[in-house]
């Protein structure tokens, strides 16, 4: 197997951009005041993120994972996000087991 100059540059640059916007995220949030609307959708993201990840496999699973991921997206909105994790692996753990 050998690998191309140019094809490795690619990706090393497509890695290197991809660490950078990762960590401009955090010098620019911490300098924004964020009121009102803003820090509504700000405080929104967690859970949206959440959601979208958990979303393909509630839709190409069983009952159980469809049913965790319902749990898991209302408790998302009330908890913080290791809370809702946990709460969604014990849902699926529960629920595989009894149904």
């Amino acid at each position: 197997m050998s690998l191309d100059t140019t094809t490795l540059l690619a990706i090393l640059a497509m890695a290197v951009v991809t660490y950078i916007t990762r960590i401009a995220g955090l010098f620019v949030a911490d300098r924004l005041v964020l009121t009102g609307r803003a820090k509504a959708a700000f405080d929104a993201i967690p859970p949206a993120v959440l959601v979208s990840v958990i979303a393909p496999t509630a839709l190409t699973t069983g009952w159980p994972e469809a049913i965790a991921a319902a749990i898991t997206a209302v408790a998302a909105f009330r908890l913080p996000l290791l809370g809702t994790v946990a709460v969604g692996v014990a849902c699926v753990v529960v629920l595989r087991n009894l149904i």
